[in-house]
Parts: C-alpha cells; structure tokens; sequence
C-alpha cells in the first residue's frame, strides 16, 4: 500500500485535512507547516493520485459548530477522506478537500457553486434538514455523506445507525442488563437522533422497559461530557445496569466521570460507545463499541457521484446505508448472578 495523507499527518503531528489543503496547493496553511508537510511527503515517498490529471471531485468538510465534528474526530474524517481518494483513485479523478469553519450556510453554498469540481461530496454531521435542503440551488452532482434525510432529494451515505442500535441492546441483553441507559449529545445531530431512536425502538422489540429517567444529556465534547456526568452524578441519579453512549468521544468522558466518582466500570455498570475511534481500544477499560467502516462509506459515496456524474443525472436519489458491527471490549460484562 502507498503512502496515504494520514501516514503524512501523523509524522507531521497535523489533521489529515491541513495536509490535504498543503498537497492539493489550496490556501490555509502557514508557510512553515506546508514546507514540513511537502518535505515530509517526499521523505516518505508520497505521489499524488495519477487521476487528478483527468478532472476532481471535492469534499467539503463542514464543522457548523464544532461540537461533533472536531479535533477529537479528526481520525474518523480521516478515513472518510481515504474512502473517498481510493474511490476518486478508482474512477481516474482527484480529490480535493475544502474545509469550512463556522462558516454561513450561504458562504458554503456559494463556494460549491464557484467550484470547477465534476461533483461535490459533503459532509453531513452537523448540518440539519434546512442546511442540507439548501444546498438545492447547486448545480452540480452531489452527495451527502455521514447524514440521511428521507424526505430530501439527494443521494445519501450513512451508517445504519438502527441496526447498529439493535446490536448493542440485543448484546446487553443476552449479558443479563435489563436496565440500560442512553446517553445522548446536547446538540442533536441526526446520527445521534437515529441511535436514540434505535435505542428506544430496540427495547421494546426485545421486551426491556423504556425508563425516559435513564437517558442522559451530556455535551459531545470529550471534556464536556466529563464535565456534564459529573454534574448529572451530584443530583444523585440512581444508574443503571448499562449505558449505552451515542459516541465513543462520549462514552471516554463518562469513562473518566464514573473512575473519578469510584463507580467500577463493568464491575458496577457497564458501558458501550459508537464508530470505534482508535481512542476506544485504549481507553480505561477498553471500550465496547461499534464500528463502522467509514472507507467503505466513502468508496460508496463517490461511487454514487460518478454515476450521477456519468450518465444518470436525472435518476431518483439514492439513499445508502451501511451496516456496522459489535466490537466487544473489557467496557461490559454479564450481570451476576
């Protein structure tokens, strides 16, 4: 396997995305960062994609608020972003990647318009229904990763955030948990709408009790969900035998409420994260969770640009989810008997 831009990255100590920017010559990046990214892509031996001759697509990695999409995830996006070169590689194109900060809606959508791209994929994480529908006045093909909307005409790519859902609950089932929890973001994204969703919908297809008591709100932030359990834990919340987390960055800040406060993790309550994050394997216990293969939804999502780009423009819109699986840790354990 070749050089990839996230190898670059971590032997830089930068964001897969900053060296994005730097190889794909667009602005953003100090002068001193970009000659140590280009010098060490050439130490490394990296050769740009021999398909960027041909045409490009784009990614726009949007972060409306930062609450999801941020540092702690930048290795997800990353392997959005390898997805995406590998199947941009495939189809004899380029990527490239703009990055979008608190950015207006409409300055976004201006930008995707003014793009001498072949076609747009855009992240979808924190963008609501209206941000997505927008996006209606570009003409150009797009598709909308990390988010699904069933009512939007688009092509969307996303994990199977029920399913998913389904497959932790049947888990801490078969454990013996009878009592399981949720713990969700303050802002709603609609990934986290769907795993609650999931979650609700699993317990009573697998006849558990649904206790709305038993669901916690926590900021998304690593420290922001430790900062928020603590303060759920003060009110003296009686705890259940399981939660189940919307996310790992979630699920780690928990982790380090519940050790500080002394309540053992899996001994007194067992805990579950979502996407697998690499911070998941080495957290303290290691961490259930479940993952995803964000490749996989990227090589998907271009797949599905480039036949809207080729020769379907005007096909109904796609809308592709892809299943996830259990990744079992020392995070839980059988309730004993």
């Amino acid at each position: 396997m070749g050089i990839r831009v996230k190898d670059i990255a971590l032997a830089v100590g930068t964001s897969p995305t900053t060296v994005s920017l730097v190889l794909n010559n667009k602005p953003g990046v100090g002068d001193e960062l970009r000659a140590k990214i280009l010098r060490t892509a050439q130490e490394l031996g990296y050769s740009a994609p021999q398909g960027a001759r041909s045409g490009s697509l784009c990614f726009l990695h949007i972060a409306r608020h930062g609450h999801t999409v941020n540092r702690d995830h930048d290795v997800f996006i990353a392997d959005y972003i390898e997805g995406l070169g590998q199947g941009a590689k495939r189809e004899g194109l380029g990527l490239e990647i703009l990055t979008y900060k608190s950015t207006p809606i409409e300055r976004i959508i201006e930008a995707a318009q003014a793009s001498g791209a072949r076609g747009l994929v855009v992240l979808g994480t924190e963008l609501n229904a209206s941000d997505v529908e927008a996006f209606s006045c570009v003409r150009k093909p797009l598709v909308f990763l990390d988010t699904y909307h069933e009512f939007l005409p688009f092509d969307f790519v996303d994990m199977n955030n029920g399913d998913s859902a389904f497959l932790v609950v049947s888990f801490l089932k078969e454990l013996g948990h009878r009592r399981i929890g949720f713990v969700k973001g303050a802002i709603e994204t609609r990934n986290f709408r769907l795993r609650e969703e999931g979650f609700v919908a699993s317990l009573g297809r697998l006849g558990l009790g649904y206790d709305e008591g038993l669901v916690y709100t926590v900021d998304q932030t690593f420290h922001g969900a430790y900062e928020d359990m603590l303060a759920i834990l003060s009110r003296g919340c009686a705890l259940p035998s399981a939660l189940f987390c919307a996310n790992d960055i979630i699920a780690c800040g928990v982790l380090k409420t519940l050790k500080e406060k002394g309540i053992d993790v899996p001994g007194d309550i067992s805990i579950v994260g979502f996407d697998d994050l690499p911070l998941s394997s080495v957290a303290d216990p290691p961490l259930t969770t479940i993952q995803v293969s964000k490749a996989q939804i990227g090589r998907m999502a271009i797949q599905l640009l480039q036949t809207r780009i080729s020769s379907e423009a005007n096909a109904p819109p796609s809308k592709v989810l892809i299943g996830g699986r259990l990744v079992v840790r020392q995070s839980t354990m059988a309730v004993p008997t």
